[in-house]
């Protein structure tokens, strides 16, 4: 359900991995590419989709019988859909989350808006986290990534599902963790977008990464999840990716902050969703809620709220009081 690169790229995964597939689609030029064409050339130019990957723009047609429901829309627009599409969804189906974000307003992971919204047991839902750059997936470059359900039994499912010779899917019962590791990765990759356009080197990178994920991982241990995820593809992987590659969103915007723009004129030459521009705001909610110190993350709000100048942000972030690193922030 949604027809944008990472939603296209893991249709291709699962008919790739003998999953039939039907794709949604909002605009009915995408659905008719996909089915006619074999492509979504406005998300993923020159690559060849499967034959067997149909699209529709109507929610009944794609969700009709489906065992496997996967969510591939804009974190902060889930929530109505899933309240439109609810007398759709098959009562059996499990309930898939590819979304890489945390609701404004209720500080709710996307699992937790799924559960909310359907009335249904979180053993229906999953999560799919990891290193997912969708344009080198789409190339069926090799790449692993983790899936979590909190029954093994539905992680299991989900990984024999879309496992291929190219996209190797480990599973999980960490659903908190593998959603925390998948949204905060994005606002720590802000602040190394910023850090590139600043003409910052590998040093300044490498301190934003390791110490951004100390700041996940201390946000994951206040609320309840694994330590071991935050060390692996769904924390570590995630995140190295997603800062070090000029495919991501959301690195990319962060260079736009860094070369001067604003928030608003970033997100003017933006045409996909960074999910962290958003969710910045609820994770330093969930972080001053539960006394977690996350220094990174404060700056980067103070940057695209205009509050700090981002000329400054090295700066401040460099003045903190100097800490032991495995017992301060």
């Amino acid at each position: 359900m949604g027809a944008g690169s990472w939603g296209t790229t893991f249709a291709q995964v699962l008919c790739d991995a003998g999953t039939p597939s039907v794709l949604w689609a909002r605009n009915a030029r995408v659905a008719a590419s996909v089915t006619a064409e074999h492509g979504n050339p406005g998300y993923l130019p020159g690559i060849s989709l499967p034959q067997a990957l149909t699209a529709t723009t109507d929610p009944a047609a794609a969700l009709g019988g489906a065992d496997l429901v996967v969510f591939a829309v804009p974190a902060q627009t889930l929530r109505p859909c899933l309240a439109s599409w609810a007398p759709l969804i098959p009562h059996n189906a499990l309930l898939v989350s590819l979304l890489k974000g945390i609701e404004l307003g209720t500080c709710k992971r996307m699992s937790e808006v799924i559960v909310e919204v359907l009335g249904v047991p979180p053993a229906r839902v999953a999560v799919v986290s990891g290193p997912n750059l969708a344009r080198e997936i789409a190339e069926r470059q090799v790449a692993a990534t983790v899936v979590a359900c909190c029954e093994e039994s539905g992680a299991r499912l989900l990984q024999r599902s879309c496992h291929t010779g190219y996209f190797r899917p480990y599973w999980s019962t960490d659903v908190t963790g593998c959603e925390l590791g998948g949204a905060v990765k994005n606002v720590i990759a802000l602040a190394v977008g910023i850090a590139v356009a600043l003409g910052l080197g590998d040093n300044t990178k490498a301190a934003l990464i390791t110490r951004g994920l100390a700041e996940i991982a201390r946000l994951g241990e206040a609320l309840g999840a694994d330590p071991r995820t935050f060390a692996g593809l769904a924390g570590m992987g995630d995140l190295v990716a997603t800062c070090s590659s000029p495919l991501s969103r959301n690195r990319t915007f962060g260079q736009h902050l860094g070369s001067g723009m604003t928030a608003a004129q970033a997100l003017a030459v933006t045409r996909q969703t960074a999910e962290g521009v958003t969710s910045h705001a609820p994770v330093l909610e969930l972080a001053r809620k539960h006394g977690v110190e996350m220094p990174i993350t404060e700056v980067v709000a103070a940057v695209i709220a205009g509050d700090l100048p981002v000329g400054e942000a090295a700066a401040v972030l460099a003045s903190r009081s100097a800490k032991p690193e495995w017992y301060g922030a």
